[in-house]
């Protein structure tokens, strides 16, 4: 029986942290952010683990960088949803983009089907780490000749790099340069070491402020999705200018305008209710 899932109420909102500890506890992964989910890799295990079998690990490549490896990934999801003839449409041009909005909303999809199937039960039976190990020796060779190609390419250029420039001073020499081991080592081990440690700070801080404004835009998209408030001209703008791949002045200028108008439109029909009112 097919199986149509529409838009999702409000059940389906559960929090960034919580799919990110439902992803890292059922797959024994170890996301950190909603983005790094992006590849549909870990959907697919999902969907594995939930009916197993039906998904053809072998196909699935957990370490896709690029967006043609991405989409792959998403091509044999969406073959696992025929299968089980579930009709759900997946916006992969916007998921393999890493849009944190577009890719927490389809995880939380995601993760209300599945506790729907298995009751919000893990399943026991099932080893995630030996299902992804199974991908098959020649594409594991394949990808270990590669990193060892270059591996050694980067080896080799350095080496050269070596031969003709001191890194430390930028002069040419005829010589590979030794590091000097001894006070001025130690003197810049401490200084890289606490530069490392401001970074981390830095980076704290950043995600901090990512993670503020991320809920905001999550609270505000939330309520234009609402019933109530979806089809106001007001929402219409903030919804295309939330889903804008890469926003631009013009796409800004174009919601700017939508608002004035309907603004407008409004003016003038209260202005007509008012001189009826006044001839009255």
């Amino acid at each position: 029986m097919a199986m149509n899932i529409g838009m999702m109420d409000s059940a389906y909102f559960v929090g960034r942290n919580e799919i990110l500890s439902w992803i890292n506890t059922r797959l024994h992964l170890n996301l950190s952010r909603i983005e790094e989910a992006a590849s549909g890799a870990a959907q697919c295990q999902m969907m594995d683990m939930t009916h197993p079998g039906v998904v053809p690990m072998h196909k699935v490549n957990f370490n896709a960088k690029t967006e043609y490896d991405m989409i792959q990934n998403y091509k044999v999801l969406q073959d696992v949803f025929n299968k089980l003839k579930i009709h759900k449409h997946v916006e992969v041009n916007r998921l393999v983009k890493g849009r944190p909005l577009d890719n927490l909303e389809f995880l939380q999809w995601l993760k209300h089907y599945c506790d729907s199937v298995t009751g919000g039960m893990m399943n026991e039976n099932y080893n995630p780490v030996e299902r992804r190990s199974k991908l098959g020796k020649e594409k594991t060779l394949k990808s270990f000749n590669k990193n060892c190609k270059s591996l050694q390419a980067n080896n080799s250029h350095n080496s050269d790099s070596w031969d003709g420039v001191d890194k430390i001073s930028g002069t040419k020499h005829g010589k590979v340069p030794v590091p000097a081991i001894g006070t001025n080592f130690v003197g810049e081990r401490e200084y890289l070491t606490k530069e490392i440690a401001e970074l981390k700070i830095s980076v704290d801080l950043l995600e901090k402020e990512r993670d503020f404004y991320f809920t905001k835009l999550r609270d505000i998209e939330i309520l234009c999705q609402t019933p109530e408030e979806e089809n106001l001209p007001m929402s219409v703008a903030i919804k295309k200018i939330l889903y804008a791949s890469e926003i631009e002045d013009s796409e800004l200028a174009e919601a700017q305008e939508d608002v004035r108008q309907s603004t407008d439109v409004e003016d003038v029909e209260r202005g007509g209710d008012g001189e009826n009112i006044r001839d009255n």
